[in-house]
């Protein structure tokens, strides 16, 4: 016991003096300063693997690194240099469609995406946990034609496990929604758009070159009997649907779904001319000439569609007007293509290969870091309908919408 204490003074004697080294000399300059004994040089030796990996965890960090990562955390990556943040992310999943509609595809159809070179379901739900750990909170599902992907319900599933993720929503022509609406809820599913841009069944087979109009209408109506309020999507075209205005809005009266009007947009291989576009102040006319009380309803700062209604009707009515009236201010939208690519405008014909980089081995940190540049490029607003229609970009179906 006595032998053990005397180890343990020798020991605090010998901190002790270690640490009277470092303290002020309060004695003579006679004495010659303490120096340092050169450190000998040691060879490098051979890193093990183990140490590798285990090397961003051993690491110190400097009060320098320490602010800078503290000033990055503070910065979404998703904020453009306009202020803009982005919290909305369209992810499509495929270029394939069971539709063949005519301001979608050209009528030679698109050469499509080679599978091996399409996003893998484990790489859709890696961009998607990466961008909602950078702030996205709404995630919508477009294509193609969504539905067609046979693991579609899967990847709602696992979406809905995000953390900080509050909605995911899907895109669709609802030819398959009574088939498949039932599964996605129960997956999760929180919201749905429906492509129809007419109530009448020649005209529908006319521009989406098939047949199924009975079948988009039983998939809205099953929609709402499970307590959903879809959105029902509409471009408005000159001598083609503009006579059904009034029969959309009517459409409200009894069904509790939102029908938009979206103004015809130019893309590769739709034809798009302007004579061709209804505009939101035409159509609005229309409707006032048989509802004058058709009223204004309140808007989010990030809504695309502007929000009217008949008083009475169970419904409501909304204006995407793209074109004439464009929102790129307050634009949160950013979209990723079936092969991967981020565009960071619907309009925009610059995009960055995502699929690329995560391939090439990019770790997460350079991933956002590609993101947050391709973001930061982004534009104050798109070049105008006059420019665009002159501008290459892909057809819609292989945007994603």
């Amino acid at each position: 016991m006595r032998l053990e204490l005397v180890r343990q003074v020798s020991a605090l004697r010998s901190v002790l003096s270690a640490l009277k080294v470092y303290q002020p000399r309060q004695h003579s300059t006679d004495v010659k300063p303490l120096v340092a004994e050169p450190v000998p040089k040691q060879e490098p030796r051979e890193t093990s693997k183990l140490a590798t990996a285990l090397k961003p965890r051993l690491e110190v960090v400097s009060p320098v690194a320490a602010t800078v990562e503290k000033s990055r955390d503070q910065t979404s990556a998703l904020l453009d240099t306009f202020g803009r943040n982005h919290t909305y992310l369209r992810i499509s999943l495929t270029e394939r469609c069971n539709l063949r509609c005519t301001y979608c595809m050209p009528a030679e159809g698109v050469q499509l995406t080679q599978k091996t070179k399409l996003l893998t379901k484990e790489e859709i739900l890696y961009i998607a946990k990466l961008f909602v750990q950078e702030g996205v909170r709404k995630i919508r599902l477009t294509g193609g034609e969504p539905t067609v992907r046979k693991d579609i319900v899967e990847i709602i599933e696992k979406l809905k496990q995000l953390p900080k993720l509050e909605s995911v929503g899907i895109t669709t022509n609802a030819i398959m929604l009574t088939r498949l609406l039932v599964p996605m809820q129960r997956a999760g599913l929180d919201a749905l758009n429906i492509s129809l841009d007419t109530l009448k069944v020649n005209k529908y087979e006319q521009i989406t070159r098939r047949k199924g109009w009975e079948r988009v209408i039983a998939g809205i109506d099953l929609a709402i009997q499970l307590g959903y309020k879809p959105k029902v999507n509409c471009v408005l075209m000159k001598n083609f649907n503009d006579d059904e205005i009034c029969d959309f809005v009517e459409f409200t009266k009894d069904r509790n779904v939102d029908v938009r009007f979206i103004e015809y947009m130019p893309f590769t291989g739709n034809k798009w001319q302007t004579d061709k576009m209804v505009t939101f102040k035409e159509a609005m006319d229309v409707i006032k000439n048989t509802w004058p009380d058709f009223t204004s309803l309140p808007n989010g700062p990030n809504d695309t569609s502007k929000a009217y209604a008949v008083p009475g009707y169970k419904g409501q009515v909304g204006f995407i007007t793209s074109m004439t009236e464009h929102f790129c201010g307050t634009c949160n939208r950013l979209r990723i293509t079936a092969d991967g690519n981020l565009k960071v405008c619907l309009f925009g014909n610059k995009e960055v290969s995502l699929r690329d980089a995560i391939r090439g081995g990019c770790s997460e940190s350079e991933l956002i870091e590609l993101i947050s540049s391709a973001v930061k490029r982004k534009k104050k607003q798109h070049a105008g309908m006059l420019n665009l229609s002159q501008m290459e970009n892909r057809p819609m179906i292989l945007i994603g919408g």
